[in-house]
């Protein structure tokens, strides 16, 4: 692909050949904030979107010292909706979880809600997001505390999706769980390495305490009834969608297991800090319509307000915290029943290697954040971004870029590939 590039070195939005989210936001701007009602947050998410990587937030100018070759790098909004700001943020917070996940088989397991429940997400997205991870997790770790299933407490890591591939609101949270716990007399027992627990009794457990749970804020008027669900004010109509959804059959999704905490690293880092729509998924964009690949092969068409109305619908309220840990995974057990949990799993099953095992090496904990993205990135996709694309010497950091403002289109230019 042929890219242009201007007097400053940077990669020209005009002419890329697919387009990118905070391109498409900073040229339909104006049409947005005419046609969308937004909240604050998400009004900051667009702002921050369209500031990502351009000389609006300032940065640094990359010089090689040897043929003068200069390179703008321009800051990241690090905004946790922006598809670009993701990898190095799942990168950093892999590094710290490495030490606390327990060298034994996880499961997999998907919460969801029916679609009945999404209008009411959508009007209270802070409440009902909180009830899924309280209820999803309780259901789990009562199960394991079970004297005649585990009688044992398990680890458990929740992250909150509220999307499809075509956007729609679809709140679930994965949860990857050990395949075992640590009992009261100090010992890790382990379950049968392709079960866990019996789906159907899960699902009623989940569906139970949601439900009860539902009910609870709606006796207490904590609920928001606006819109589609103003019907919901009347008691008689809550208690038929109640009466409907007790009905209906809840089952949680269980996945095959991971083996080994390596395989658990790689599988977190795929739906840890995953956005919504990603930049690689946007296949084209004109002055009326946006197509990006939804599954496989399959793309599909929206008009742009309607797709910025699809993905702004996936904002989550301001510290709204979507990655959440219990059990022995909990942040009151790290230091105690973790540790002692790792000393007995260590016991019945020595690591073979330490390829199997992660957090001993702490080698690059002292680096400072440059040298540790550099290696990130080698190690990655094998890219050194201080080479110099020109003569394949190291560049140096020579002058700081101060922020421009109003907002202009100039970007980085990408890495070489």
């Amino acid at each position: 692909m042929h890219r242009h590039r201007d007097a400053s070195g940077a990669l020209s939005d005009a002419v890329r050949t697919t387009p990118e989210l905070g391109q498409m936001a900073r040229r339909f701007y104006p049409q947005l904030c005419h046609l969308l009602r937004v909240s604050d947050e998400q009004h900051r998410v667009l702002k921050d979107i369209m500031r990502c990587r351009t000389a609006a937030l300032g940065g640094h100018l990359d010089v090689c010292p040897h043929c003068g070759h200069e390179r703008p790098s321009y800051n990241s909004c690090l905004n946790r909706h922006c598809p670009k700001c993701q990898w190095s943020a799942c990168e950093r917070w892999l590094d710290e979880r490495k030490d606390r996940l327990l060298p034994t088989h996880h499961f997999h397991v998907v919460f969801t809600v029916p679609e009945q429940l999404r209008e009411l997400f959508s009007q209270n997205p802070k409440l009902l997001y909180a009830l899924l991870f309280q209820c999803a997790t309780s259901a789990l770790l009562q199960l394991a505390r079970d004297e005649k299933r585990l009688g044992a407490q398990m680890g458990i890591t929740a992250v909150l999706h509220t999307w499809t591939r075509d956007l729609r609101l679809h709140p679930h949270l994965h949860c990857l769980v050990t395949g075992g716990g640590f009992k009261a007399d100090g010992q890790w027992v382990s379950t049968n390495p392709g079960f866990l627990f019996p789906s159907k009794v899960l699902g009623k457990l989940f569906q139970g305490k949601f439900l009860h749970a539902l009910r609870t804020l709606y006796i207490k008027h904590l609920l928001r009834l606006d819109g589609r669900c103003r019907s919901l004010q009347c008691p008689d109509a809550f208690q038929k969608l109640l009466d409907k959804l007790y009905r209906k059959k809840w089952r949680p999704y269980c996945k095959k297991p991971l083996a080994g905490a390596q395989q658990v690293c790689q599988y977190l880092a795929r739906y840890s800090h995953r956005t919504a729509i990603s930049n690689r998924r946007l296949l084209s964009c004109d002055d009326n319509t946006v197509r990006f690949r939804t599954r496989s092969d399959r793309t599909t068409k929206l008009g742009i307000v309607a797709f910025f109305r699809r993905f702004l619908q996936h904002v989550l309220p301001t510290r709204f915290v979507r990655i959440r840990h219990y059990g022995l995974y909990a942040s009151a057990n790290v230091n105690s029943r973790l540790i002692q949990a790792r000393a007995s799993l260590e016991q019945q099953d020595p690591p073979a290697d330490s390829s199997t095992t992660i957090g001993d090496d702490k080698s690059n904990n002292d680096d400072c954040d440059k040298p540790d993205f550099v290696k990130r990135m080698l190690d990655a996709f094998g890219i050194d971004p201080m080479k110099c694309p020109v003569c394949g010497s190291r560049m140096l950091r020579q002058k700081s870029i101060p922020r421009q403002h109003p907002l202009i289109q100039t970007r980085s230019p990408p890495y070489p590939s």
